[in-house]
């Protein structure tokens, strides 16, 4: 019998400890789609369904150790990146996905589902000049994008602005995620030359979190299959559809998209 290593793909982010997002979001939907995954934690928070009561930066120097130990090692095709919190811990990060010579997957996480800050104010600009440049894909959703562009937008014909707005700040791609326009949900994919518009069904279902983690991560684990840029976004958001379509309660609050839900 002849065993061979699944694809490998890192994510960088902070640890959820009610499982619905961050890490544990991340590591779900990388088993979920065939790929092995490893993490480096840059953050702790306490968080449930009602919401995050408080979080905690690990230093640079245990973040960047563990960087250099999976990398170091084992290496990864293609790398996630989630909470970051403050200015040293983007840099820190940046600074090696920028020499990791793998596709990187950002996903400049703001504010939570619960509308918690999950970044900083003065680490915006630190996002803006260091970690965007390093990205294949960005993966801002609405609020985020009014966060590092100022651009605000209010209906689908406000996407392309918002693209054009993120891709000025360096990655290779960018996807501007609509699900919070009144309709149907419709994100945009673009670099600037190629454009695609990406639709599903609104469910009435208000489990969603994780919903961002889990299309990152599901990018992520496309690219690290082999697969380009936008048939990686299309399959991950297809993925992520039947997770919110299958979302479940969980707790008081809101619950969890279901990120084994092919399988159940």
């Amino acid at each position: 019998m002849t065993v061979s290593t699944p694809p490998l793909v890192l994510t960088v982010a902070g640890s959820d400890s009610g499982g619905g997002a961050g890490i544990q979001a991340d590591l779900k939907t990388m088993l979920a789609l065939g790929v092995h995954g490893m993490s480096v934690i840059a953050a702790v928070t306490a968080q449930n369904s009602l919401g995050v009561q408080g979080y905690w930066e690990l230093p640079p120097e245990a973040v960047r150790a563990q960087l250099d130990s999976v990398l170091g090692d084992i290496g990864a095709q293609a790398i996630k990146t989630g909470m970051l919190a403050s200015p040293a811990l983007v840099e820190t990060v940046a600074r090696v996905l920028a020499q990791a010579g793998a596709p990187v997957v950002v996903d400049p996480v703001g504010v939570s589902k619960h509308g918690d800050t999950l970044l900083a104010a003065e680490a915006v600009e630190t996002v803006k000049s260091l970690l965007l440049p390093t990205a294949t894909v960005a993966t801002p959703n609405l609020w985020e994008v009014a966060q590092l562009t100022g651009v605000k937008v209010e209906d689908e014909r406000g996407l392309r602005r918002a693209a054009e707005a993120v891709l000025a700040l360096g990655p290779t791609w960018a996807l501007i995620k609509g699900g919070h326009l009144p309709g149907e949900p419709v994100d945009l994919l673009t670099d600037g030359d190629q454009e695609f518009l990406l639709t599903a069904g609104r469910h009435d279902n208000r489990h969603t979190h994780g919903t961002g983690c889990t299309l990152a991560s599901a990018i992520a684990s496309h690219l690290a299959l082999g697969e380009d840029v936008p048939t990686a976004v299309r399959k991950a958001k297809e993925y992520v559809t039947g997770a919110i379509a299958h979302g479940f309660p969980l707790g008081a609050g809101i619950g969890p998209v279901d990120h084994a839900w092919r399988w159940r």
